[in-house]
């Protein structure tokens, strides 16, 4: 049988194509734009029908009617990383989730530790070969079809057809509908002159020739603004967006400096514009990986220079970095950071930077505190946080004593709360 004759028998609607899932099953699904909106508005109009049925995903960008605490007994939601989506879900109890360096959610989905019975994924049309590309999210999708029961596709033509390590095979596919709506855009986050501050003091730090890990948010995005008048950076992430292709279009990303995969830009998920989906369409200098590939710290590390920018919501006076919750109440999830500080501090001339503004709360909160919030979520320990920077300057801190970690900090906090912070020392025996 041709392969188009079997992508026909297997085209279905999504109502029908989302009857392949059983009660008690758990569908994976990928990280953001990545996710199917067809399959999972159809699976929360049926989900009365089911019982006990999971959904797994980091990052869920829209509210599906499943997202529904009345029928949290016939679908729920479990996440790897919250969202605006599930984040009311969380502090209310019924939605769930598994904390997991982002890395290593491949390994413990092949290991049965994280349950996958069924996945749902968009997907670019198929090519001559057969093979679909889920350029969007490989993450830990790519492990998840190998260990599922089924595989259920929404084909979607506005999805690039990406390299890598990302791609299906139609005779691994159980079902699959389509759909043409626009990939869902995200925009880039607010820049204020705060953001521009820790930007400037990341970007003058940053050499020519350095490899890039960018995380998401708005202090991440200032620094990239401010790179360009770099030479040869390279590109080694978790999380493409436009502020990359920004630096490409520009001519100040070519990875030619790079020595591990020269010349390639690696990630592993995408979120922004219609024109960076584009971008990414058979694009010979990117290739969409797993995330066991592009986060493993072993193999990230393998870059020299590897320069990653995070950003954290509070940090104490020893280094421990809260960036997924506020106090006891969760906020975001582990994901990439921690891989991504541990590769640059392996990386040969790499650097680690934590980013944050030093206050919250229009200047009434400190973020940078004696120490974490009760119940605060630790994302980062202190034995791995190097370059903290906010607004005030950049704060050392590997090698350093306890006592000098805190006095860095404290140079770098705003201002008004430093003759309070020098007092929580003294207390704390730090000063």
């Amino acid at each position: 049988m041709s392969y188009q004759a079997l992508y026909q028998q297997k085209k279905m609607a999504p109502f029908d194509a989302i009857r392949v899932v059983r009660n008690g099953d758990t569908i994976v699904v990928p990280t953001a734009v990545g996710e199917p909106p067809s399959l999972l508005t159809a699976l929360s109009e049926a989900r009365r029908d089911f019982r006990n049925v999971t959904v797994s995903q980091i990052l869920a960008v829209r509210k599906y009617g499943y997202l529904d605490p009345e029928t949290v007994d016939n679908v729920r939601h479990t996440a790897y990383f919250y969202s605006g989506a599930t984040r009311p879900g969380a502090k209310e109890g019924w939605v769930d989730f598994i904390p997991a360096y982002f890395s290593e959610m491949p390994q413990l989905i092949e290991r049965g530790l994280m349950p996958a019975d069924v996945v749902f994924s968009m997907a670019s049309p198929m090519d001559e070969h057969g093979y679909f590309s889920l350029a969007l999210a490989a993450d830990y999708t790519m492990a998840a079809i190998e260990k599922a029961r089924v595989v259920v596709l929404e084909v979607n033509p506005n999805v690039p057809f990406a390299n890598g390590d990302c791609h299906i095979h139609i005779s691994q596919v159980a079902a699959l509908c389509e759909s043409e709506e626009p990939i869902l855009e995200v925009g880039l986050p607010k820049i204020g002159p705060v953001q521009e501050a820790i930007g400037r003091y990341v970007a003058e730090m940053i050499p020519d020739g350095a490899t890039l890990q960018i995380g998401y948010g708005g202090i991440p995005d200032a620094v990239v603004m401010q790179l360009t008048d770099k030479h040869d950076l390279g590109v080694h992430t978790e999380m493409v967006g436009d502020g990359i292709m920004t630096l490409v279009e520009a001519g100040v990303v070519t990875n030619r400096r790079k020595n591990y995969h020269h010349g390639k830009m690696l990630a592993t998920f995408a979120l922004g514009s219609k024109k960076l989906y584009q971008f990414m369409h058979r694009n010979p200098a990117l290739e969409m990986h797993p995330v066991d590939f592009t986060n493993d710290p072993y193999l990230a590390g393998q870059n020299d220079n590897l320069h990653a920018i995070n950003a954290t919501m509070q940090i104490d006076f020893l280094g421990q970095c809260g960036s997924e919750s506020l106090g006891p109440i969760p906020y975001s999830g582990t994901g990439g950071q921690s891989d991504f500080v541990r590769a640059a501090n392996r990386s040969k001339g790499g650097k680690a930077f934590i980013v944050l503004p030093s206050t919250a709360k229009d200047d009434t909160i400190s973020r940078i505190v004696p120490t974490l919030s009760p119940g605060t979520h630790v994302s980062t320990s202190k034995n791995d946080i190097n370059y903290v920077v906010t607004e005030h300057g950049v704060a050392q801190l590997r090698g350093k004593t306890a006592k000098q970690r805190c006095e860095a900090l404290i140079g770098i906090a705003h201002p008004d709360f430093r003759g309070e912070l020098r007092e929580a020392a003294k207390k704390l025996k730090l000063l």
